[in-house]
């Protein structure tokens, strides 16, 4: 049975169990350094701080396996050695590799404690993973460019460059025999190493994959022939994703779908199991979740299994109730790993930059474990052995020392004395003791009567009560300097402040522009002077688009509205403005529109009458004549026409004549 690797997720710091033994510890903290601890007696045996750490954050760690060739020296080659002292070397030799976040890898070298080489030229863009192959000349990355690299690390060339996705590529893990390649994006992709082409495609995650892992060296079918990776199990966790899902590498069908899952209450960031050649014993799974708790899986991988299977038992750890608190506060663990015998666990709990590695021996038959662990007096001892081994350095009189405290103070720091005396801390029989004003007359800390040009910050001024504020969250302080309205105040406090308070600053006025609007408002004002004063230290930041992510989204929400609420309210402003005029004119009285007083003109009416009379006779008369002038004229055309026909009215008597 063998030990499979620690897994590391997504989260920040990234750390790493050298393999097999568990004797190593690497962590990179927060504060850039690569910090190796003994994992026996917790302490510190490296400590590693990169020349351009500030600017190539290391983003994953990934030890080398043992019992292989060593990465040549950055000096050149090295001489000749005796086989004895080869064979001593090699099983010495840990090799870590430390992917950055500007594309480069380093090597680093545990026994020397110096870096041995750096890989360069390969990636673009931040590294998210390293994997060792079982050849340590061997060396496989993936990165945010969405390429795959093959490195040999004895060149420390590139040996093969693809694209693994299309998107960025998250994870990689290596198949037990070597052969085969899994990568992570979006989709799960198996890889053929020697000609470089997808020999299965697996999807089921709805966020990009952070972790993946072999859960199996053989498959559990013995009688058909094992051809190094068909029947095997696989495991993947994704970002934001509280289920761990179990894949099956099958020849005769192509399943995309997982077999199983595990069901975690957070986050998965740290992961290590024991595999086993045996079918009877069952997967042991180990798995700390971003809210710090530890969960502990056993499971016999044989097939599908429709429902998510819930942990066989939970591990936190807590505080004890001192007597001015008694209320216990959790203590977040930062990783956990299987030892040897596999029954054990070690235990990595605290704070990165200075973790407690506890070695323990759980029952798995308690459902819930919780560990009752004084931290405070724990990093107590460890800091009294540090200080004893610091050694006090010589201070010249003329040399002006800045001590904490008050800034400003002027007290003259004493050098220590070359002679042999001792002052004695008793006093003299029959002296009498100094009151306390003449004690504080002596310490000289009146800050007033020093004359500090350039007026250098006091205790009381805004910017350091804002670095007070923030590094201990009082809200009562914050309040009190993030209120103030006025600019230049405000400009002064943003210059005066140091740079590590810059983005605790720009955290704690994200998390005030989420309240009310007047809030808001005021917190804008703090915005536009550290992006004016302090825009060259921030474009130095490699994760400064995730840093101020949550603040780009919160600006460019509230912008998108601002159109729509602009027309809403002028919609509105129309509707109570029209509101109002139709009030105003109903409360207006009515006007009585009759005439109170009336003339009239009798004169006038008395013309206009005769007139009207003398208008109807007219019209009477002209009537009569137009009837008689038509009745003439009918009458001429009446004898025209008879003329014109030959028939005159002769009267009879003169018919008679004629004839």
């Amino acid at each position: 049975m063998a030990a499979a690797c620690g897994g590391e997720a997504a989260a920040r710091p990234p750390l790493a169990f050298s393999p097999c033994d568990r004797r190593l510890l690497a962590v990179s903290g927060s504060d850039g350094r690569l910090r190796v601890w003994d994992t026996a007696g917790s302490r510190l045996q490296h400590e590693y701080v990169p020349s351009a750490h500030l600017s190539a954050a290391c983003t994953c760690l990934a030890w080398a396996p043992p019992g292989g060739r060593p990465p040549p020296d950055k000096d050149g080659p090295q001489r000749k050695k005796r086989k004895s002292e080869a064979a001593e070397v090699d099983k010495q030799l840990d090799i870590l590799a430390i992917g950055t976040a500007v594309g480069s890898i380093l090597l680093y070298s545990t026994v020397k404690g110096e870096l041995q080489s750096k890989l360069d030229g390969g990636h673009d863009n931040r590294i998210n993973c390293v994997r060792w192959h079982q050849d340590n000349c061997c060396l496989y990355s993936c990165s945010e460019d969405k390429h795959i690299v093959e490195w040999n690390t004895q060149t420390c060339k590139v040996k093969c460059k693809w694209k693994g996705d299309s998107s960025g590529v998250s994870s990689l893990c290596i198949s037990p025999d070597g052969k085969m390649l899994l990568s992570a994006g979006r989709t799960i992709k198996l890889w053929d190493l020697e000609t470089k082409e997808v020999y299965r495609h697996f999807t089921g995650h709805a966020t990009s994959v952070s972790s993946l892992m072999f859960t199996t060296v053989k498959p559990m079918n013995e009688n058909k022939p094992f051809d190094g990776i068909t029947g095997l199990y696989f495991l993947s966790g994704a970002i934001h994703d509280r289920l761990l899902s179990v894949w099956q590498i099958r020849s005769d069908r192509k399943e995309k779908n997982a077999v199983m899952s595990f069901m975690v209450t957070d986050e998965p960031t740290f992961i290590d199991l024991t595999v086993s050649e045996l079918k009877e014993e069952p997967v042991k799974l180990a798995v700390v979740c971003r809210d710090g708790q530890l969960h502990l899986f056993e499971h016999i991988l044989n097939g599908y299994c429709k429902k998510p299977l819930t942990s066989n038992c939970t591990v936190q750890i807590a505080t004890p109730g001192n007597d001015g608190d008694s209320t216990p506060k959790p203590v977040p663990i930062l990783a956990a790993a299987f030892c040897t015998d596999k029954q054990s666990l070690l235990l990595v709990y605290g704070n990165t930059l200075q973790p407690i590695i506890e070695k323990v021996s759980l029952n798995t038959n308690e459902s819930h474990i919780c560990l009752i662990r004084d931290v405070q007096k724990a990093l107590a001892l460890k800091t009294d052995d540090a200080v004893t081994k610091v050694k006090t350095p010589v201070v010249n009189s003329d040399t002006k020392v800045l001590v904490p405290g008050i800034p400003g103070h002027s007290a003259a720091i004493k050098t220590p004395s070359s002679g042999k005396e001792k002052k004695k801390s008793k006093r003299k029989p029959g002296e009498t003791e100094d009151s306390i004003e003449e004690r504080l007359g002596a310490l000289d800390i009146d800050v007033s009567k020093v004359k500090t040009p350039g007026g250098l910050p006091q205790t009381d001024s805004f910017a350091v009560l804002l670095v007070q504020g923030l590094e201990s969250n009082d809200e009562e302080i914050l309040n009190k300097v993030l209120s103030t309205r006025k600019e230049t105040l405000i400009k002064n406090t943003v210059a005066r402040m140091p740079i590590h308070a810059v983005i605790p600053l720009l955290h704690e006025l994200t998390k005030r522009l989420q309240g009310n609007p007047y809030s808001a408002s005021q917190m804008v004002r703090w915005l536009k002077f550290i992006f004016t004063l302090h825009v060259s230290y921030l474009s130095t930041l490699p994760d400064l688009v995730p840093q101020l992510g949550m603040l780009y989204q919160l600006m460019e929400s509230r912008v998108k509205t601002l159109q729509k609420l602009s027309r809403l309210h002028g919609r509105l402003f129309l509707l109570v403005t029209q509101v109002a005029a139709s009030e105003a004119v109903q409360d207006v009285m009515e006007l009585n529109q009759t005439a109170k007083l009336v003339y009239e003109d009798e004169s006038s009416e008395e013309e206009g009458s005769d007139d009207e009379m003398i208008a109807d006779k007219d019209s009477d008369e002209n009537w009569d004549e137009d009837e008689e002038k038509e009745e003439q004229s009918d009458e001429q055309d009446m004898t025209v026409e008879k003329e014109i026909n030959g028939d005159s009215d002769l009267e009879p008597e003169n018919e008679s004549e004629e004839e």
